[in-house]
């Protein structure tokens, strides 16, 4: 998500998760008309700074021990880092194994996935200062 990050730019300037969502392209289709109010789906409208990023897909891990190369990786992070990870991690895994259980596209639960992994970026991003350089 490096690669993401340096293509948006400080993830601070967004105040919440849903505005990096909707950056990313990453949110609902709205039809409204007066007090009428309708939403559809998510639009997965990717900019095209994160068009290289987006092609290269989504590999979720299956929660437990971690690999050699992603432990020594993890070792490294402050605390609170490490814990938002294994958060997302366990959740992302766990939404994704019941939205494919339920036989939902492919694309359809990537998009979802690649939606809520947004917020722990975010949050991530929140718990780090970034450096020039």
């Amino acid at each position: 998500m490096r690669d993401a990050d340096c293509r948006t730019g400080d993830l601070s300037r967004f105040a919440d998760p849903r505005q990096l969502m909707a950056y990313l392209g990453l949110t609902p289709s709205e039809y409204s008309s007066g007090s009428s109010v309708r939403r559809g789906g998510i639009t997965r409208r990717v900019t095209e700074q994160l068009a290289a990023v987006d092609r290269g897909g989504l590999e979720l891990p299956v929660p437990g021990p971690a690999q050699p190369r992603a432990a020594a990786t993890a070792g490294e992070q402050p605390k609170p880092i490490r814990d938002i990870a294994w958060k997302g991690q366990v959740r992302l895994c766990a939404r994704y194994r019941r939205l494919a259980r339920t036989g939902k596209p492919a694309n359809v639960v990537t998009t979802a996935i690649a939606r809520e992994l947004t917020g722990f970026v975010w949050a991530i991003a929140r718990q780090v200062t970034v450096t020039p350089g």
